[in-house]
């Protein structure tokens, strides 16, 4: 189960593809973000998900909104796979799981994450939560929905 709706989100520090490292409170203060996190790089339905935000990109600049794919891959898997699909956004590494399971977003028996996407309104709190691994392209789609409300 995703975290509910007006939950405040928690606070992490993750290395970034790009950006060293990324603490949700510091580097993302007051913005709204969207935050996604999936089981694996380079795998079909993470590929096919990541590519979609790829492609729906345009929007969320346009409304100034970040989006950060987070999986407990390593950075440099992290870097191969966002040059080999040319990904416009950050992708964070959270190899303990940590900020997985706070998220409530790690599957409890393989401890791999699930594919869960939040929206967080400009003060953290989840505004939109959209849930589904088979739904990979859902994902995007439900978070734009979402931003037009």
């Amino acid at each position: 189960m995703a975290l509910p709706i007006g939950t405040q989100a928690p606070d992490f520090t993750l290395v970034a593809t790009s950006l060293g490292s990324i603490t949700l409170s510091k580097d993302l203060a007051e913005k709204s973000v969207i935050l996604y996190f999936y089981p694996k790089d380079f795998t079909l339905g993470c590929t096919t998900e990541a590519c979609e935000f790829r492609d729906q990109f345009a929007a969320f600049r346009e409304l100034d909104i970040p989006v950060f794919g987070i999986s407990r891959d390593g950075l440099a898997t992290h870097e191969k796979f966002k040059k080999t699909h040319r990904l416009p956004f950050e992708l964070l590494a959270d190899e303990s799981g940590k900020v997985c399971k706070a998220y409530d977003a790690l599957l409890p028996l393989i401890k791999m994450p699930a594919r869960i996407t939040y929206l967080l309104d400009s003060n953290h709190r989840i505004a939109g939560v959209f849930q589904g691994l088979f739904e990979n392209k859902a994902h995007v789609s439900a978070m734009l929905r979402q931003l037009n409300k």
